[in-house]
C-alpha cells in the first residue's frame, strides 16, 4: 500500500532456483510485472543516478513511492493501472539489489542454495541490521537465516511490514531504532519522562 517507502519493506527478493521459476509466476498473479533484462537496462538511468564502483546508486527523488505504472510508462511500458509490482531477475550485484529504491520496483536473485540466499541476504543488508524476512517450512533455516542476518526485525513466512505490526504481532510502528540497539518503538518512546519534586515543603507529618 506504501509503493515500498517504508525501509522495512521488501527490497530485494532471493530465491532458491528449485522454486524461483513457479514464484516468479505466482507474483504475476497477483498484479506484478516481470520487466526483462533488456526492460531493466533502459529503467536504469531513470531511477537511478551516479552508480558507484559497488554498483550503488542514487536514487531519482522524482520517482520514489510512484505507482508501479507510471514508472514502467517512463520507458514507454504500457502496464494496467492496478499493477502493484514491477520485478526484473538481476544478478547479485546489480545496481537494483545493492540499492534500496523506495518505490515498486524489486530486483529478484536466484541462488543455488539456501545456504547460499542466507550468505547473499547477509552480504546485501550491509550490517544495517535494519529488517529481514524469510519464507520457508524448515525452522533450522530459519534459525540460521536469523542467527547470521543479526536484525532488529525478523519475520518468518510473512511480509515484513507484519514485522512493524501489521498483520504480524505487537503494536503498529513506522520507526524502529537499530543504529542504537533499541528495536522497536513504541508511544512511550517518543515520550518525555518528567519529575515534578517539592522538598522541604507541604508535608502533612
Amino acid at each position: 500500500f506504501d509503493n515500498n517507502i517504508i525501509c522495512a519493506d521488501e527490497k530485494v527478493l532471493i530465491v532458491v532456483d528449485s522454486v524461483a521459476d513457479e514464484l516468479m509466476r505466482l507474483m504475476e498473479g497477483q498484479q506484478a510485472v516481470k520487466l526483462s533484462a533488456a526492460q531493466a537496462e533502459q529503467l536504469q538511468p531513470v531511477l537511478l543516478k551516479n552508480i558507484d564502483e559497488r554498483g550503488k546508486g542514487t536514487v531519482s527523488r522524482d520517482w520514489v513511492g510512484r505507482d508501479a505504472s507510471k514508472i514502467a510508462a517512463a520507458i514507454g511500458l504500457n502496464v494496467p493501472p492496478q499493477t502493484r509490482l514491477l520485478f526484473v531477475e538481476t544478478p547479485a550485484s546489480h545496481p537494483f539489489a545493492v540499492t534500496e529504491l523506495m518505490m515498486p520496483v524489486l530486483p529478484v536473485v536466484r541462488v543455488a542454495s539456501v545456504d547460499d540466499a542466507i550468505a547473499l541476504a547477509v552480504q546485501l543488508e550491509g550490517g544495517c541490521h535494519h529488517t529481514a524476512a524469510m519464507h520457508s517450512r524448515n525452522i533450522d533455516n530459519m534459525n540460521q537465516m536469523a542467527n547470521a542476518i543479526d536484525t532488529s526485525i525478523f519475520v518468518k513466512n510473512g511480509p515484513c511490514i507484519a514485522g512493524l505490526g501489521l498483520g504480524g504481532e505487537g503494536w503498529t510502528t513506522m520507526t524502529i531504532t537499530t543504529p542504537t540497539g533499541e528495536g522497536v518503538t513504541s508511544a512511550r518512546t517518543f515520550v518525555r519522562l518528567r519529575r515534578c519534586v517539592l522538598v522541604d515543603a507541604f508535608r502533612i507529618v
